[in-house]
């Protein structure tokens, strides 16, 4: 799953789903209703509360921006990852939250009630579909997806030829029989990488595209109630255990900094799953020519191949003095042009499907396949039990790692999720 690094630029899902635990904070019944997007310059000052990575590079991008109107200036405020989802919440409870900030997809629903609707100004017919799932929470569309990750299966391509696959394989079981190859005929160790559990609810996030490729979903259709325990959910559950049971996974494995890329340069492991953040550290750890040896491929077929959707929001805040400018602002953000340049300075993957006709994004092979597989992706649950249901769960995928029958460890999740409920 998600062990990114700390020098690249933040995973708002991974890091929500560390640091995040927390209610929703009250401001109110509901989000404010949609406001306007200025047709002409807008002035005045925007306050925009950004982390980690991103907090210190958006004042560079937003030259452009002020350009574009002369009297207007943006105060961006970079915050800790680690600080964050506090920081807010103690904003929201005394009134002095910016006007606009990068909001991780999973505490849409923790801030729901903080949030402006996005208004019919700001156009999002040309997003990849699937992130916006991640602004939406009940019926309201509370924040414009700014940038969007998801995960995809990096492998050796020299010890997968040496396997006899030339190309990557399709479907679930193509797919273990060539992590399989790898081990008896190119002598690698291990077939592949997976989160054993034990580390937070990383490892539940790393089953989730097992679970939705296999045709499992995580609540009903209106978000009512858990469906952890259904047919679907155990066979995904099963194919997962198989990675172990088959001695294609290491059950032990280490997810200690740079363990797992060690792992894959050195040859002893073949494949992996993670992030486009994943190619600097691998490119880095492998130094010189590494690149050459490795590619990535989608997630292989079971009754779809669909992955999980990272990513970050821009959210502004219902009682923010400047919403118009600000709006104005998630517009300006949200141009090709200028999501392309972004991806320059952050390495950031855009949101805005056109954005990856830039030469800087279709120069890199290995991106074409992050955004094919964009198109068949879905967003973890925009509700306040989230974290604390898919932390339940991590322990249970620990339990099924090490043996236990994915029916009984489901069934026992099930339980539990519903006795926390659909949250708010």
């Amino acid at each position: 799953m998600v062990l990114r690094k700390a020098s690249t630029a933040a995973v708002c899902v991974a890091a929500v789903l560390v640091v995040a635990g927390c209610g929703r904070s009250d401001t109110g019944s509901s989000s404010a209703p949609a406001g306007a997007v200025p047709s002409g310059k807008v002035t005045g000052t925007i306050t925009m509360w950004a982390q980690g990575t991103e907090g210190d590079k958006l004042p560079e991008l937003l030259k452009g921006f002020e350009k574009e109107n002369p009297g207007v200036k943006v105060n961006v405020t970079s915050i800790p990852w680690a600080n964050a989802h506090g920081k807010y919440q103690t904003a929201i409870a005394g009134g002095t939250t910016p006007d606009v900030a990068q909001m991780g997809t999973t505490w849409m629903a923790d801030f729901a009630n903080a949030f402006q609707q996005v208004p019919k100004g700001i156009d999002t017919t040309g997003l990849f579909p699937g992130s916006m799932d991640s602004a939406k929470v009940k019926d309201a569309t509370l924040g414009v997806p700014w940038y969007v990750d998801t995960r995809v299966i990096y492998y050796r391509t020299d010890l997968a030829n040496k396997a006899g696959y030339s190309s990557p394989p399709k479907t679930w079981a193509d797919f273990q029989a060539m992590l399989k190859a790898m081990q008896t005929k190119a002598g690698t160790k291990w077939g592949i990488s997976l989160p054993t559990g034990g580390i937070g609810s990383l490892a539940f996030q790393g089953a989730l595209p097992f679970v939705w490729s296999g045709g499992a979903e995580l609540m009903n259709s209106d978000g009512t109630k858990w469906t952890l325990d259904t047919p679907q959910m155990t066979s995904a559950m099963k194919y997962y255990q198989s990675f172990f049971t088959k001695g294609i996974a290491d059950p032990n494995a280490s997810f200690t900094d740079g363990a797992t890329e060690s792992g894959f340069v050195k040859g002893t492991t073949a494949a992996l799953i993670n992030g486009p953040w994943e190619i600097s550290a691998l490119d880095q750890a492998g130094g010189k020519g590494f690149e050459k040896k490795y590619s990535v491929m989608p997630f292989p077929k079971g009754q779809s191949a669909t992955s999980l959707v990272g990513g970050c929001n821009l959210a502004v805040f219902r009682n923010s003095k400047h919403s118009a400018a600000a709006w104005k602002l998630v517009q300006y953000l949200s141009k090709p042009s200028v999501q392309a340049s972004w991806y320059k300075l952050t390495g950031d993957l855009p949101a805005v499907q056109s954005a990856w006709s830039d030469p800087s994004l279709t120069a890199d092979p290995k991106l074409a396949v992050f955004k094919e597989q964009l198109k068949s992706v879905k967003a973890a649950p925009n509700n306040t039990a989230w974290n604390q249901v898919s932390d339940t769960a991590d322990r249970q995928i620990e339990r099924i790692v090490k043996g236990t029958d994915p029916a009984k460890a489901l069934s026992e999740l099930q339980k539990s999720a519903d006795s926390v409920g659909a949250g708010n």
